[in-house]
């Protein structure tokens, strides 16, 4: 059984009484079957609000009625002479009863008011009963009247616990009517009459919304609203839905649809006074355009790119940081190196000796010898005991360099063989003098070495092999030079002299005075037996006319040259000095390079007159020359013109000369009082235990080109003493200035 129904109060039905005697108008059809229906005069002659036009108020029948053509007591039906009928008597309660039909006879449908100039019309719809009903002007409201700041007597509606309960279960959010009136325009709507009905079936009236889109809806469950009604008048309320009541609302254009029965739980939806709103208008809000939203994140970008615009001017040096500056004029660049031409002054005998007589006299330097000479006009500057011959260490390696690029060609290689061995899946490398092959790609002191992976890779492709021999009879004559010391080898000054071996016969490759193998050839042979997939190699000697198998080529010599200077190696320059030997047709041993070295010199116009040597690298202790030797050999190659052959070749021993404070062997020197001359010295050292020599060039504060050579036998301390002498010596020329 549905619960008991909620009636008005004693103040709800004394306000009534007052309403009730208002004139109505009474509305009735041309037909025998079809009651009556009186709406309050009032009500229907006033003008309709701007804001929305006067809706009808829903009358629905009361499911306490007792049957049918019964009311509930106390209730009146209109048109039956009940106190609050038609007659005008007093008023007994408001139109809570059964004002349906009764059983058998047709239903009752709502009819459609219209307004026309100062008259109102009511239309009934085809084939639809009417009912008299007598509606108190007081209880009809429009939603344009209600107040939207004081709660009305809807909001607070008496439920039973069991109602709270249901109410409170439901999952749907609750919207009111008034919010929903401010997203729908204004329409018209019939009344809708609910009978009794077993069969649950809905039938909505057909409404006429101009400019409005409704969305689709999915829940039919309506939320309870929330009012706002301007006075505390009787409103009028209805019981919740029960499982056996069914309503049927006036018939639209559309179809029946059927709907879901109800769900268990009641359905608590009190009359505010108004038609009640579609069920899909109050199951979801509409869902709103997100223009809006688009709009005010688009401001909010550019409102953060204008801060930020706005900061980094303020914070990067303001306005000026955007100005458009014209291009500053060109910069007057007065460059601090200048051309080393003949035309610069020339400086004086005197000058340079008087620039030279403090530094040449410091203690540390002990016997100093030397020579000083202006290669544009060949005149000597500065002499002491320059026809002496001294021991020059590695500045020997100037006339080693200097035969070399008299008497080999600058573009010449040298070439590494492997070739096909007197047995089947034998190989024997052929060494070719090369002393710069590197056995771990990228990490050699020698630029544009030669692999060995490269070697190993092209025999590889041959085929296999089982066996490996190296040849080393390239050269002839003892590893070792004279008076070498054997301590030489494990301190990293020299390996022994072979034409096949790794990185110099180094152990660690990119250290440049690391220690070497006593055994370079070996090593290298087992290296590439290793790499190859065979056993250790061992010395043979390749056959005459041997297929090649593979074959790599070392750097030019110029560059050889260029980077034996630079690192003063001892064993590269001992390869070129036998390449000399070979070229000149001497045997290429120590004897024999020394001899190609001094043939060619003496066959270019050097005088070597006091000058006796037996390697071409200067480690040994026992060689001689005169310090003049040295200055007649740069003297050619600084000449500032091309006239002479000579000077042409030997051009490039200018620019194999290390930098002092930049590269080679100069880098960590020139330091202190020496300074002046950094960047502007170039010299090849000479370091043995007792001797420090520096040869080479420099450039003075005029522009001139000065060639010098000094030799110096002391037993002071030569890192902290004897060289830092030699580098202020020649610093000295730099500062000259001596015409």
């Amino acid at each position: 059984m549905p619960d008991d129904p909620q009636w008005p109060t004693e103040d709800d039905d004394a306000e009534s009484v007052a309403a009730a005697s208002q004139s109505t108008v009474q509305v009735n059809r041309p037909s025998v079957d079809q009651p009556t229906m009186r709406f309050p005069l009032a009500a229907v002659l006033s003008a309709p609000s701007t804001q929305e036009p006067l809706r009808s108020s829903p009358v629905r029948s009361s499911p306490n009625a007792t049957g049918p053509g019964q009311a509930a007591p106390g209730v009146p039906t209109a048109g039956s002479g009940a106190p609050g009928g038609p007659s005008g008597e007093a008023a007994g309660g408001k139109s809570h009863g059964a004002i349906g039909p009764e059983v058998g006879q047709p239903r009752a449908v709502p009819v459609r008011v219209e307004p026309k100039n100062d008259r109102t019309r009511v239309v009934p719809r085809p084939e639809q009963k009417t009912t008299e009903l007598s509606v108190p002007p007081g209880k009809t409201a429009r939603v344009d009247q209600l107040p939207h700041l004081e709660q009305s007597w809807f909001d607070k509606p008496v439920k039973s616990d069991r109602q709270q309960h249901q109410q409170q279960s439901r999952p749907e959010q609750t919207r009111r009517v008034d919010q929903l009136q401010g997203q729908a325009p204004p329409r018209q709507e019939p009344q809708r009459q609910e009978p009794q009905r077993q069969e649950p079936q809905r039938q909505e009236p057909q409404r006429q919304e101009p400019q409005r889109q409704e969305p689709q809806r999915q829940e039919p469950e309506r939320q309870e609203p929330e009012r706002h009604e301007p006075q505390r008048h009787e409103p009028q309320r209805h019981e919740p839905q029960r499982h056996e009541p069914q309503r049927q609302e006036p018939q639209r254009a559309e179809p029946a649809r059927p709907v879901p029965p109800p769900r268990q739980e009641s359905r608590d939806l009190p009359v505010t006074g108004y038609e009640e709103e579609p069920e899909d208008r109050l199951a979801e809000e509409p869902r709103k355009s997100r223009k809006p939203l688009f709009a005010v994140l688009s401001l909010l970008v550019v409102a953060a790119l204008a801060g930020a615009t706005i900061y980094a001017v303020d914070e990067f040096g303001g306005t000026k940081a955007i100005e458009t500056r014209p291009p500053a004029a060109p910069a007057n660049v007065q460059p601090l190196v200048k051309a080393a031409t003949a035309g610069a002054p020339a400086p004086t005998p005197a000058g340079v000796k008087q620039a030279l007589t403090g530094p040449a006299g410091n203690s540390a330097l002990g016997t100093l010898t030397g020579s000083v000479i202006d290669p544009a006009s060949g005149t000597a500057l500065w002499q002491q005991g320059d026809t002496t011959p001294a021991t020059p260490a590695s500045s020997l390696k100037i006339l080693t360099a200097a035969a070399a690029l008299l008497s080999l060609e600058k573009t010449d290689r040298l070439s590494t063989k492997v070739v096909q061995g007197a047995e089947p899946g034998t190989v024997v490398i052929v060494g070719g003098g090369d002393p710069t092959i590197s056995g771990a790609p990228g990490r050699s002191v020698y630029p544009g070495a030669a692999t060995l992976d490269d070697l190993v890779g092209q025999v590889k492709a041959k085929g296999a092999v089982t066996k490996v021999q190296f040849d080393l009879s390239r050269y002839a004559g003892e590893a070792l030079g004279p008076q070498w010391e054997s301590v030489d080898i494990a301190g990293g000054s020299v390996a022994p002299i072979v034409p096949f071996m790794l990185d110099g016969g180094r152990i660690d490759q990119t250290n440049v005075n690391g220690a070497r193998t006593g055994s370079p050839a070996q090593a290298a042979a087992d290296v590439f037996a290793q790499r190859i997939g065979a056993p250790g190699a061992t010395a043979g000697a390749a056959p005459a006319g041997a297929q090649v198998l593979g074959e790599i080529k070392s750097a030019s010599i110029e560059q050889l040259v260029d980077n034996m200077m630079q690192i003063s190696d001892n064993v590269l320059t001992e390869a070129i000095a036998r390449e000399i030997a070979i070229k000149t047709g001497n045997e290429p041993s120590f004897a024999g390079g020394v001899k190609a070295v001094r043939d060619v010199l003496s066959k270019n116009g050097f005088d070597l007159t006091g000058a006796n040597f037996v390697d071409g690298s200067g480690l040994s202790a026992t060689n001689k020359i005169p310090a003049k030797l040295l200055t007649d050999v740069l003297t050619t190659a600084a000449k500032p013109t091309l006239d002479d052959a000579r000077t042409a070749k030997l051009r490039p021993l200018l620019t194999a000369l290390p930098v002092a404070g930049g590269s080679g062997t100069l880098a960590g020197r020139y330091g202190g009082t020496a300074a002046p001359g950094k960047g502007w010295v170039r010299a090849k050292t000479g370091t043995l235990t007792g001797v420090n020599a520096l040869a080479g060039m420099v450039v003075d504060v005029d522009g001139r080109v000065l060639v010098f050579s000094f030799m110096s036998a002391s037993n002071r301390n030569p890192e902290t003493e004897v060289r830092p002498a030699l580098d202020v010596l020649a610093a000295a020329l730099r500062g000259c200035g001596c015409s």
